[in-house]
């Protein structure tokens, strides 16, 4: 049987989805904390169970039955090792065989000092102790963060200001990380190895800032910045720098700005630039660029800004 964690979330959602192309919805295991909202897969057919990585006496008995079993990371930066741990640990006590696990690219490098790294090698090392046959999934940025979440903040004020440097990224869509990851599972990876999942093409920020000013029409600049101006951006929202739960849940970004920077600062230095054929290999076909993510995208974006200072630079260099 086939298992998948964080199935409330849209990574194992859709992977879930995915899987069921291709087995018995009875040959698969979803674990929540909240079972009640996957009543949809229940009517399929598929075992829809409870499992809270804090909660480690619910593991065992939810992944009973699974040989090959997809860990997707948990959501929160500052809290992952320990829950993770929790979840190898008891996949090894409930017979579990293969463990497919969304990692990040930059998770392999030992200088990438990034915060969201450094939690995802320490559970590479964990699952390379565990006695399991596994894989690391090193998933690149999602190419969805840049469109959704990024790129209407740009068209609207007519500038893109980060700590990115002319660092690339093999920006990655959400769907092809998905697919990879239900290849994995299904066998077409090769054991005991980590791959590095990336679109078609690495690209800099100032380039991807080029592609939204020429789809949306805006007037788009690059500003670069140091570490110590995102800090003071971060500082001056409210945005606590460290993991704290209370601190967060009044933040108006769901994350520290030590583990945003820290991230800014390994695109900066080159620890997340990573181009690989993984997608093709795992998922059976060629990955999503970064501009058709950004034109499907693109019908949500806010009215262009009039244009700012320098935007014929960056339009042109998309071109």
């Amino acid at each position: 049987m086939y298992l998948i964690t964080g199935a409330g979330g849209g990574l194992a959602q859709t992977a879930a989805e995915l899987l069921l192309e291709s087995v018995p919805a009875d040959q698969v295991i979803l674990t929540t904390r909240a079972p009640d909202r996957l009543q949809s897969f229940v009517d399929r057919g598929v075992h829809v169970r409870y499992a809270d990585f804090a909660d480690p006496d619910s593991l065992e008995p939810a992944f009973k039955g699974a040989e090959r079993m997809l860990l997707v990371s948990t959501a929160q930066v500052g809290t992952r090792i320990g829950l993770h741990r929790n979840a190898i640990d008891a996949a090894r006590r409930a017979g579990v065989r293969y463990l497919a696990y969304t990692s990040i690219v930059g998770a392999g490098t030992a200088e990438n000092d990034a915060v969201v790294c450094l939690e995802h090698r320490a559970t590479e090392e964990m699952l390379r102790e565990s006695g399991l046959r596994w894989n690391a999934l090193r998933d690149a940025q999602y190419a969805q963060a840049v469109a959704y979440f990024i790129a209407p903040g740009a068209v609207a004020m007519g500038s893109m200001v980060g700590a990115w440097g002319e660092g690339t990224v093999g920006f990655v869509s959400r769907e092809d990380c998905a697919a990879s990851a239900v290849g994995a599972l299904l066998g077409r990876g090769e054991d005991d190895r980590a791959y590095e999942i990336t679109g078609p093409e690495e690209l800099s920020y100032r380039q991807v800032c080029a592609m939204i000013a020429e789809i949306s029409g805006a007037g788009i600049a690059y500003v670069p910045i140091s570490d110590e101006e995102q800090y003071a951006i971060f500082d001056s929202m409210g945005v606590p720098r460290e993991y704290d739960e209370e601190a967060i849940a009044a933040s108006p970004i769901p994350w520290n700005s030590d583990d945003m920077v820290s991230f800014s600062r390994a695109i900066r230095l080159g620890h997340m630039s990573s181009l690989s054929d993984a997608v093709q290999t795992l998922a059976g076909r060629a990955p999503r660029s970064m501009r058709s993510v950004l034109e499907e995208a693109a019908a949500g974006w806010p009215p262009a800004a009039p244009p700012a200072d320098g935007t014929e630079t960056v339009v042109e260099a998309a071109r």
